[in-house]
């Protein structure tokens, strides 16, 4: 009888010790919700970071034949004095074998510590004056519009963002030159608070961003078309710092 007793008083323990355990996971579960799943920092710490940009383009023609390749990277540092950014060791590749590694390609000398603030003056055909005007250079001025459109979706809309729910932009000037090349046309972005997860050992947000059916008009010397557009990506933002840990577009 005694025996039977124990063997009763250790399974209410067994079972009480559950449901506590159980109670406390929940709520240190809705604890971690309010503090990462409610709203986004408005945190971004304005200290110099450098990041490692890359960019591949593979081209194919109207069957879906590959026809070439083409590897941009440079090197890209923010929070410079008076907000600033520059770009070092650009270096366009190219391949005409899809599985051949990219050599290591040709610097442009032109972008060497180009130093700008980035800003819709980056959209104006004189802030590109020392580039060449050879088909290749576009590829690295999208580098420039490439990364300032990252910084954008990352830090700019933050306050409207609610987790798992599209953002909707209409920009006001849905039709804008650019920068020499042509004119393009946009007037849906969508944005997305998705989570949070850790990214350089940080903890971070995952924002999404994306525009579809987008038209694009290239107007060079060289090259004349006309055409449809399609972007989109993923940015890790630190909950910290608010500074960009990763992003992939």
């Amino acid at each position: 009888m005694k025996k039977k007793l124990n063997s009763v008083r250790t399974g209410l323990l067994i079972g009480i010790i559950f449901i506590l355990s159980s109670a406390v996971n929940a709520q240190s579960e809705k604890a971690v919700c309010r503090k990462y799943l409610n709203e986004l920092p408005k945190v971004h710490i304005k200290t110099e970071q450098k990041y490692r940009m890359t960019a591949i383009y593979t081209n194919r023609d109207l069957y879906g034949n590959f026809t070439g390749k083409m590897k941009i990277t440079g090197d890209y540092t923010t929070g410079l004095q008076g907000d600033s950014a520059k770009w070092n060791n650009v270096f366009i590749s190219s391949s005409n074998n899809f599985s051949d590694p990219f050599p290591v390609g040709v610097k442009q000398e032109y972008m060497e510590n180009m130093k700008y603030v980035p800003s819709s003056r980056m959209l104006d055909k004189s802030s590109f004056k020392n580039f060449p005007p050879k088909t290749e250079s576009v590829f690295a001025k999208n580098l420039v519009w490439d990364m300032m459109m990252i910084e954008l979706y990352a830090w700019i809309y933050t306050d409207s963002l609610k987790l798992n729910m599209y953002y909707v932009i209409h920009p006001k000037a849905a039709s804008f030159e650019m920068g020499g090349v042509g004119k393009y046309s946009h007037d849906n972005i969508q944005i997305r608070w998705t989570g949070v997860s850790e990214m350089n050992n940080e903890l971070c947000a995952i924002i999404e961003y994306r525009a579809v059916d987008n038209l694009l008009e290239i107007n060079m010397d060289q090259i004349k078309s006309k055409g449809t557009e399609q972007y989109w990506g993923t940015t890790w933002v630190s909950l910290k710092t608010g500074l960009i840990e990763f992003a992939d577009t």
